[in-house]
């Protein structure tokens, strides 16, 4: 029996409405932040503040500690940015580490019902909280600018000039997330429309009901004016065809109910 790892119930992370989409599994909810280009990391700027302040990043889940670690086991999430940004200083100077959310998600499809009421999307998400803290070991730090380059395209780095030279790691810096817990939220399917509408026969007959599937798709690579490699080398080329066939088998399996 395969054990599944599950972040703890507790009163910020517990799905309330549509609780049976809800899942707690460390495996779906660390694939949709690692597949996901952007995520969006939120904190409180001070006390004084009304609003917190919400920022699109770059992140990765990963283990430096254990680095052979699967998706589906404990994992931290790392993020990057600029040196004197207002998150990186608030979480140099927190003890304890700052709270931060972290939110993505993924839309599959356009899920279009007889009544207005009743349309939807598929989709994937998760929200994840943690304490966020400077990484200050520089092998940590060097591993962790690999990991979210090698996020944007897979092999990137070892396919560039690295690794970062003095400039660059003096205004990068990268804040390791411990997780405190986490949850995901996922609908698949058809419309569910109700029985009321159903029997109308003038509402069946003129609505169209269905799914549009929705998926990232990824462009033909176009080179820089400064670039001199001729050819569009294979790690790329293949990363883009694969990603996109595989967004779109997803969109595709998560009409299923």
């Amino acid at each position: 029996m395969v054990r599944s790892f599950e972040y703890p119930k507790k009163q910020h992370n517990t799905v309330k409405r549509y609780n049976d989409r809800g899942t707690y599994e460390l495996g779906p909810i660390h694939t949709v932040v690692n597949n996901s280009l952007v995520v969006h990391v939120s904190f409180a700027p001070n006390p004084d503040d009304a609003f917190p302040a919400i920022l699109p990043m770059i992140g990765v889940m990963a283990s430096y500690d254990h680095p052979s670690s699967s998706i589906d086991e404990p994992l931290d999430c790392y993020l990057h940015g600029y040196v004197s940004s207002r998150l990186m200083r608030l979480a140099r100077d927190s003890e304890k580490g700052l709270p931060v959310c972290i939110a993505a998600t993924k839309v599959d499809g356009l899920v279009l019902s007889l009544t207005p009421n009743s349309h939807s999307y598929n989709y994937r998400s998760a929200v994840l909280q943690g304490y966020a803290r400077p990484v200050e070991d520089v092998k940590e730090k060097v591993w962790a600018m690999e990991q979210i380059t090698n996020k944007v395209v897979p092999s990137r780095c070892q396919n560039s000039r690295w690794g970062p030279d003095n400039v660059e790691m003096t205004s990068t810096m990268i804040l390791k997330v411990n997780i405190e817990t986490g949850s995901g939220k996922i609908r698949h399917g058809e419309p569910h429309d109700e029985a009321k509408d159903l029997d109308r026969e003038d509402v069946t007959s003129s609505t169209w009901t269905g799914v549009v599937p929705v998926y990232e798709t990824f462009g033909d690579p176009v080179a820089a004016t400064t670039n001199k490699v001729k050819e569009v080398p294979a790690y790329i080329s293949s990363y883009v065809k694969e990603a996109t066939t595989s967004n779109q088998e997803q969109a595709l399996e998560a009409i299923k109910e």
